[in-house]
């Protein structure tokens, strides 16, 4: 018990023993002996309790409403000392309606001293019931019941816990006012400690919960205070898998409403963790893009010896030369180039070579003791390989819908920690991530279905929006001749040119917005697909469309006029000005790509056969649109520069 609750019990201990000396034998009124034997019955009660781990914010409740009662008994039991004269006795005011009143208070105070050390105590039979309402959460019986649940997590045994865990995920589940209950009532340490040492299902519901009580910033600063971002990076690299989609998910919904998570999360390799489980059976090579949390390749292609069989043993020399070559003074970053031919170092070459017989020793000296003994050697723990789990078999071990889940999950988190954060970002692409995400956009990984590919988009989304800002982002993650931006582009063009799915498209169409300062002039296939939208679709699907193909025209686009030249051919213009007329929510924006497209390509004659002039005259003297700043910049001089133009091919 702390300080706090010591503190809280002393002055009800004090107030109990005067009641009961006070309301002694001496007392003139028989009915202060049932006073008396109240106040002794609560002074025990209040000791047992001292000798107890009273779960303290309850009892901060308890302890108030306690002493007040013992307030109320000590004035009444004051005024029937046989020492007061008799006049003071008669004019002194001591109403008999007062006395079952206080009695009943104290009865109150005694019920839920002892509902409170129930709660605190713990039971080797505890079948996880409701252990009693107490009278102070009478008018609020959801608080007594998150009360049981949390004291239930400090003193339960594990079974009990995870039961516990899964009651508060359940009302925390689409109620806000529970959630905040939860928090307040300091339920998030004990599930962040059940997540540390609880069963798989105590785990599960642990991470559940604690994803759930993320409803603003605030109750996100509460848990990160808890510590829970170190915590779920752990949990990431051990299974089972359900726990880590699950911890995949509750991080995303931190990530939705905290920067500050993401720099935390950032800082503690969630974002490789999560990489990892993305590329498992994603990407044939996964495991050559995953990094240990020490940094230490000697020590990752160690463990992974350890548990390879020698039949694979050439695939972990390949890994380790990889390494040994990456760590070499002069050698590429690129883990992909090969080796310079020009390296004749003696020294050099010793050193790789006395590493790599090493390595192999160390496999084979590995392997024999597998085989020969079939267990590990005492003391030791399995390895973690390089997909997050604890070995090959334990993830061939899971279900198909659990992995298609864990993917999910992971691609969710990597979209939320991507959200206008450059270093998360920067993290992602450097890795196999982006590939993983056009590979997914073109299956779904079969029982993920649409939600993987949904996720995988939205990442996508994220990663452009920064990099159309961050030109370092920009030119090192999506340079035209980069394999990953390609396969990228052409999984968002697919998605684009098939059309069928209107919260698949509008991702994609913002990335390909996003990324249109990345495409060479020679680059002429990604206009036409989001021509197309602008013809009788949704007006969400058009409005992305429209904003989409002004960062291709507007003029900080270098190859703005290619570009605008390419919408005309597509049939752009026409349907600008349907829009410009008809549009109603897209008029501002239908208006302001034509505006672009007049100033830099006016002499195009598909302009005057779609009567762009007459719309941008007509746009002039309309007020609701004139009225926008960027309507007021640009709608003059296009208007200018097409009147003269077509002036001239009139004439």
């Amino acid at each position: 018990m702390g300080e706090g609750a010591k503190a809280m019990l002393t002055k009800p201990i004090q107030l109990a023993d005067l009641v009961a000396q006070q309301a002694g034998y001496q007392c003139l009124r028989t009915d202060c002996t049932e006073l008396r034997s109240r106040a002794k019955k609560l002074a025990e009660l209040l000791r047992q309790a001292a000798r107890a781990e009273l779960y303290e914010r309850p009892a901060a409740r308890v302890m108030a409403d306690t002493e007040r009662a013992l307030h109320k008994a000590a004035g009444m039991a004051a005024r029937c000392f046989q020492s007061h004269s008799r006049l003071r006795r008669f004019f002194t005011l001591n109403p008999v309606s007062g006395l079952p009143r206080t009695l009943a208070l104290l009865d109150t105070a005694l019920e839920d001293i002892a509902w409170l050390i129930r709660i605190s105590s713990p039971q080797d039979d505890d079948d996880g019931d409701l252990r009693g309402l107490p009278n102070i959460a009478q008018n609020e019986p959801v608080l007594g019941m998150i009360w049981d649940n949390i004291a239930r997590l400090h003193t339960g045994g594990l079974a009990a816990r995870a039961d516990a865990a899964a009651t508060l995920a359940s009302l925390a589940n689409g109620n806000s006012h529970f959630a905040k209950y939860i928090i307040e009532e300091d339920g998030v340490a004990p599930l962040v400690k059940l997540l540390k040492e609880g069963t798989d299902e105590g785990q599960e519901a642990a991470v559940t919960a604690l994803g759930l009580l993320c409803r603003d910033e605030d109750s996100v600063e509460k848990l990160l205070h808890s510590g829970v971002c170190s915590v779920f990076a752990a949990a990431l690299k051990d299974p089972p898998m359900r726990v880590q989609a699950a911890v995949a998910d509750a991080i995303a919904s931190l990530a939705r409403h905290s920067q500050k998570c993401q720099d935390l999360f950032a800082q503690s390799n969630a974002v490789r963790h999560l990489v990892t489980h993305l590329a498992s059976g994603t990407i044939k090579e996964h495991s050559r893009y995953s990094v240990g949390v020490n940094g230490s390749r000697n020590t990752v292609t160690a463990a992974a010896a350890a548990t390879t069989p020698l039949g694979n043993l050439h695939s972990v020399v390949l890994a380790e030369s990889g390494s040994v070559r990456q760590g070499e003074p002069g050698s590429s970053t690129n883990g992909n180039q090969p080796p310079n031919p020009l390296e004749t170092s003696t020294g050099q070459q010793r050193a790789r070579a006395n590493q790599m017989q090493s390595v192999v020793q160390s496999a084979m000296a590995a392997t024999n003791t597998t085989t020969t003994t079939g267990v590990m050697p005492p003391g030791a723990r399995p390895q973690l390989s390089s997909n997050g789990s604890s070995g090959r078999g334990s993830r061939e071990a899971e279900d198909p819908a659990t992995k298609a889940q864990l993917k999910a999950m992971a691609a969710k988190a990597l979209w939320m920690l991507a959200r206008g954060h450059v270093g998360v970002c920067k993290s992602i692409t450097e890795s196999r991530a982006l590939l993983c995400f056009a590979r997914l956009l073109q299956s779904g990984d079969g029982g993920a279905g649409t939600d993987l590919q949904l996720h995988s988009a939205m990442a996508i989304m994220e990663i452009t929006r920064v990099a159309e800002h961050n030109l370092a982002l920009r030119q090192s993650a999506f340079k035209p001749s980069a394999t990953a931006a390609k396969a990228v582009v052409e999984q968002l063009l697919r998605i684009v040119r098939k059309g069928d799915d209107d919260g698949l498209l509008l991702p994609c169409v913002t990335a390909l917005g996003c990324l249109s300062r990345t495409f060479t002039a020679s680059e002429t296939r990604v206009i036409g697909p989001l021509v197309e939208l602008l013809d009788d679709r949704e007006i969400p699907v058009m409005k992305e469309a429209v904003a989409a193909l002004t960062k291709f025209a507007c003029t900080e686009n270098h190859l703005h006029v290619n570009h605008c030249k390419a919408i005309v051919d597509a049939g752009g213009a026409r349907h600008l000005v349907q829009l410009v007329y008809l549009g109603d929510q897209l008029q501002i924006e239908a208006l302001i790509l034509l505006c672009y497209i007049s100033l830099h390509v006016p002499e195009n004659e598909e302009l005057a056969q779609a009567g762009v002039l007459a719309v941008l005259l007509w746009a002039s003297k309309q007020a609701h649109m004139v009225q926008d700043l960027r309507v007021e910049a640009l709608l003059p001089e296009a208007k200018a520069r097409l009147d003269l133009f077509q002036a001239r091919a009139s004439r």
